[in-house]
């Protein structure tokens, strides 16, 4: 647990940096700073995407857990959740939800949060997530400058979901193969190819509800081994 914990304490850091610069930072730096790291998501997910052996998996997990993430309505949960936090402790902010569910999703849905999360659990080297912090807490300032105090709550998004794979990797330590590792994080790529879409404002996908996908393609691989 010690590279999450890590982790969320350089993205609560960020965070405060940025919205200290909030008002003295211009909106037009802001703005060309937010485009350049959804370029950089972009490449990213792109490069994450290229990781399959076995394109039918992600392609699969992404029909399906598209379907599961609309039944169960993720992203419309994720942002009630994020308008009560608002409420509580947004004053106003307009764009809280937005920038919740973006940063959350952006600090998660990625290869090194997975690996680094599994590594962190199985080896105890965090070193990986060391790096991912490191960037998060630099994203973090260009969120929390832009988008305001909702990038600060997404230290708790990091926590569970870091800590639940570290968790997860110490009672499975047998189970993520790196054919597991490899389709999981073609899948997370391909929902990272679609949240830097969103952050360049080019089309309103609802990735929150794709993220079913990962532990479909998780499962898909480990049937398609079994079976093989």
């Amino acid at each position: 647990m010690t590279g999450t914990l890590i982790n969320a304490i350089l993205v609560v850091l960020g965070s405060l940096i940025g919205l200290a610069l909030r008002k003295r930072l211009p909106e037009r730096y802001g703005k060309t700073l937010m485009q350049g790291i959804a370029l950089f998501v972009l490449f990213i997910g792109g490069q994450m995407a290229t990781e399959t052996a076995q394109p039918l998996i992600p392609l699969i997990s992404l029909a399906l857990g598209s379907i599961l993430g609309e039944f169960l309505m993720i992203e419309d949960r994720l942002e009630a959740f994020s308008l009560q936090m608002e409420r509580r402790f947004g004053r106003g902010d307009a764009l809280f939800a937005q920038s919740f569910v973006g940063s959350s999703l952006l600090f998660v849905v990625g290869p090194m949060a997975i690996i680094g999360s599994i590594n962190d659990g199985l080896q105890g080297d965090y070193s990986l997530l060391l790096a991912k912090s490191i960037m998060d807490g630099f994203s973090a300032i260009a969120f929390a400058s832009t988008m305001g105090i909702g990038v600060l709550f997404s230290a708790i998004t990091i926590l569970v979901y870091q800590g639940g794979l570290t968790f997860a990797a110490i009672v499975a330590r047998d189970f993520f193969t790196p054919a597991i590792i490899a389709e999981m994080t073609a899948t997370g790529g391909m929902i990272i190819l679609g949240l830097g879409i969103n952050m360049l404002e080019l089309r309103r996908i609802r990735v929150g509800n794709l993220l079913p996908a990962i532990p479909i393609a998780i499962v898909g691989t480990a049937l398609t081994k079994a079976l093989l």
